[in-house]
C-alpha cells in the first residue's frame, strides 16, 4: 500500500511538471516599435532582450515599415503594427510617432534607447512594482487556449477587449542595405500579429481561441486585456504570456 502511494504521488509531481509552467501576474507591457533600417534602434532592441528575461515584465517588439524606403525592406515588418504605434499617438493626442518609441501599459511614450527613460516609465506606468490591475490566467488544453479573467475591484475601467499575439521568441536578421547595413541583429519576443478574442466587461470572463491562433506564425504569445476607445489602444489592465517568454 505504502509503494502503491508514493507511485501515485510521484506521478502526480510528474504531471505537474509537465504542465505548462506559466508566469505569475506582470507589472509592466513593454511595446517597442522598431526597424531594421532604424540606425537608432539596435540599443533599444538589445534593452528589450535584456528586460524580457525578468519575469514580471511582459516584452514585445513591433517592427515597423516607415523606414523601408532608405533602402532596406524590415523583413519582420507588418503595416498592423504601424497603423497601432500611430493610433497610440492618436489617443495620447501628441501624435509623436518615432522609432525607436517604447510603449509602457498602453500609456506612457519614451524613447526606447534610453535605459533611464525606459526604467522611469516602468515605474510611473506601473506605480512602483504594483503588477497590473486585473488578473489573466491562461490554460493549454486539448488544442484549446481558455483566457480567464478575474474580478476585481482594484480598477474603476471596466470595459476592454481580449487581445491575442502570437510571439516569435527570437529571429536573427543580417542586414544587406541601409543604416544597418552589414550588422547581424537578433530580436527578442517579436509580435506576428493581432487578434480580438472577446470583450470583457467586469466581473470573471472566459474566453477561448485555438492554441494555433494564438501561435499562429510564431512558438509562443502573448494575451493583452486592453481599454480602446475610437479604435484607438489604451491603457493595459491586464496581461499574460506563455511559457518561455
Amino acid at each position: 500500500m505504502a509503494s502503491r502511494l508514493k507511485w501515485s504521488l510521484a506521478a502526480l509531481g510528474l504531471a505537474a511538471l509537465l504542465q505548462p509552467a506559466f508566469a505569475e501576474p506582470p507589472r509592466a507591457v513593454l511595446e517597442l516599435f522598431t526597424s531594421q533600417g532604424c540606425s537608432s534602434c539596435p540599443p533599444a532592441d538589445a534593452i528589450l532582450a535584456d528586460l524580457a528575461r525578468r519575469p514580471e515584465i511582459v516584452a514585445l517588439s513591433f517592427p515597423v515599415s516607415y523606414w523601408d524606403y532608405l533602402g532596406w525592406k524590415d523583413t519582420l515588418a507588418q503595416k498592423a503594427f504601424t497603423l497601432r504605434q500611430k493610433a497610440y499617438a492618436h489617443a495620447r493626442s501628441d501624435r509623436q510617432v518615432f522609432t525607436p518609441q517604447m510603449i509602457v501599459n498602453g500609456k506612457k511614450s519614451c524613447v526606447g534607447s534610453d535605459r533611464v527613460q525606459v526604467d522611469k516609465a516602468i515605474r510611473y506606468a506601473s506605480n512602483g512594482h504594483t503588477p497590473l490591475p486585473v488578473d489573466v490566467d491562461l490554460k493549454e488544453e486539448g488544442g484549446t487556449l481558455t483566457v480567464s479573467v478575474a474580478e476585481t475591484d482594484r480598477t474603476v475601467q471596466r470595459v476592454a477587449e481580449i487581445w491575442v499575439l502570437p510571439i516569435l521568441r527570437e529571429q536573427t536578421v543580417p542586414i544587406g542595405h541601409g543604416e544597418n547595413q552589414g550588422k547581424t541583429i537578433t530580436y527578442i519576443n517579436v509580435v506576428r500579429g493581432l487578434t480580438k478574442v472577446g470583450e470583457w466587461t467586469g466581473g470573471q470572463g472566459s474566453f477561448q481561441v485555438s492554441l494555433d491562433t494564438a501561435r499562429s506564425g510564431g512558438d509562443g504569445y502573448v494575451v493583452l486585456l486592453q481599454t480602446s476607445e475610437a479604435d484607438r489602444p489604451g491603457t493595459i489592465l491586464g496581461a499574460a504570456k506563455s511559457p518561455g517568454l
